[in-house]
């Protein structure tokens, strides 16, 4: 039944929603593609352009998900999945709310903080853990939501932003080592892109006393969007 209902062609708007949305973020803003049109359209009109873009494909991408059927599983969802993102979103919501309270010069327009030569000196809170907080926020987001449902729209809908999430962190830091040169080696040798890879290599430590505000600002934001989730998502969390 379920290969039927792909070949049928049910799935086939949501397949495209998918590559439309992977092809804007990995296609063109962390490739060679971006260069040319920004020497066509100048920095402003290229994110611009890019912006509308960007905001159409993933509007369409939540559009094809809210409208298809969800009634074909690969596996059924269960108790013990549904716990899954009860688990591992607080930390998404870490990741996600408290990555914004520190200086990131992975982060578009603070190139500038490097080129100020601070370079491993902005490794601060977050940022020692992974230099991709919102990257990793995303993934987690991701895994852990497709974990708990299984259906096959949703298995390509979160998978859609998983492997945005985990190709985006690498592509980012390639554009970036290509952007800054030497300036980004100290950055990129204190950090490291997977959690806890720099620390654990002995280039970085971690600092207590540097969470404690992302944390409870993270936790803040979990709660509200627990308490929002009917309204976001349609589904009361159980």
């Amino acid at each position: 039944m379920g290969r039927t209902r792909w070949r049928s062609g049910i799935m086939w708007p949501m397949l495209l929603a998918s590559v439309l949305f992977l092809g804007t973020h990995l296609g063109i803003s962390s490739t060679a593609l971006r260069d040319r049109l920004v020497a066509a359209l100048g920095e402003r009109g290229y994110l611009i352009v890019y912006s509308l873009v960007a905001f159409a494909t993933l509007g369409y991408l939540i559009w094809m998900y809210g409208a298809l059927p969800r009634y074909d599983y690969f596996w059924l969802p269960s108790p013990e999945l549904y716990m899954v993102p009860k688990l591992v979103m607080p930390v998404a919501s870490i990741l996600l709310l408290g990555g914004f309270m520190a200086r990131n010069p992975t982060v578009v327009g603070m190139e500038d903080t490097l080129r100020r030569g601070e370079g491993g000196d902005l490794a601060r809170g977050l940022t020692r853990i992974t230099r991709h907080p919102f990257q990793w926020a995303v993934v987690l987001w991701a895994a852990a939501h497709l974990a708990a449902n299984g259906d096959r729209v949703s298995v390509v809908f979160f998978g859609t932003f998983l492997v945005l999430g985990l190709a985006g962190s690498r592509l980012i830091d390639r554009k970036k080592a290509k952007k800054l040169g030497d300036d980004w080696t100290p950055y990129a040798d204190a950090t490291s892109n997977v959690p806890f890879g720099a620390i654990l290599a002995g280039r970085n430590r971690l600092v207590l006393r540097e969470l404690i505000a992302p944390v409870l600002v993270g936790l803040v934001g979990y709660v509200l969007l627990y308490l929002a989730h009917p309204w976001l998502a349609g589904v009361r969390i159980g």
